[in-house]
């Protein structure tokens, strides 16, 4: 601080009163609040190191986004909505699996894939709403895979319980998104403890989850509101399901056509008007 010009003082002294709502404004609004030139707010972002303005957004953002309470996400997400509700969500949600079409690790995935070809048993474990992203991979890798487990978070001991037979040569899929559940981390590291390899499907480098599996795939959850939306971390696991399937193309292939004869045989799905 002591090195910054009058102006910088009043933009880090901002950022530091009011974090919560500095990580996501643009660089023109946080310098109105600071009261400073938009220039200013560049060369700040400039003394700290960064490229530019939103490579110091990003990096904020990252932490503290699993700092929020769901008061404070209600507030930033107020302040960066329009009127069109509608069109502001899914625009955010576009830009999102637009960044991560060009940063996700294309080597990384296809380690993932292998490792997930290779691997004697698959677990998969989500935790609050990233349950619902491995039931999702549960569904398809079952048909894919005789050696899948959907683990079910318990709080009660219940998650270890169903993990107790892991060990090597296994795989165990991570699914955890900021606010990172500590039950999502005990699991991945109580798995890893047991020789089991870890996949971690997360959102940064600063991910708990990160830090303790052999492999990650990097994509953002996008905060709107109280709502984690996952529109990012489930286009990427339908081009993981989708990888996975070509690869086993013959076998998927089969299960498929086995599939169809038995929703014909028992009318699992209804006909269409036109049928």
């Amino acid at each position: 601080m002591a090195t910054f010009s009058k102006g910088q003082k009043r933009i880090a002294q901002y950022i530091l009163d009011n974090y919560d709502k500095a990580a996501f404004m643009t660089a023109a609004k946080l310098a109105q609040k600071a009261q400073v030139s938009e220039s200013t707010m560049v060369r700040f972002a400039a003394e700290l190191g960064y490229e530019g303005y939103p490579q110091m957004q990003k990096a904020l953002q990252q932490m503290l986004r699993g700092r929020l309470t769901s008061i404070q996400r209600i507030q930033v997400s107020r302040d960066q909505m329009t009127d069109d509700i509608l069109g502001s969500v899914m625009q955010r949600d576009m830009a999102s699996i637009h960044t991560a079409i060009e940063e996700v690790d294309r080597q990384e995935f296809a380690k993932i894939v292998d490792m997930l070809l290779q691997a004697k048993n698959i677990y998969l474990l989500g935790v609050r709403s990233s349950a619902y992203l491995a039931g999702y991979l549960h569904f398809y890798f079952h048909l894919i895979f005789p050696n899948v487990t959907l683990v079910q978070p318990s709080d009660t001991g219940g998650t270890f319980e169903q993990l107790v037979r892991i060990g090597e040569g296994d795989v165990l899929v991570g699914i955890s998104f900021p606010r990172y559940s500590t039950l999502a981390v005990n699991a991945v590291e109580f798995a890893k403890s047991r020789g089991a390899q870890v996949i971690a499907i997360t959102d940064s480098k600063m991910s708990p989850l990160y830090k303790a599996a052999n492999a990650s795939l990097l994509v953002r959850s996008d905060m709107i509101s109280f709502v984690d939306s996952m529109a990012t971390p489930l286009s990427l696991l339908n081009a993981l399901i989708v990888a996975v399937g070509q690869q086993k193309n013959e076998e998927v292939s089969g299960t498929f056509a086995e599939m169809e004869r038995i929703w014909s045989a028992y009318s699992i799905f209804g006909k269409t008007e036109d049928e």
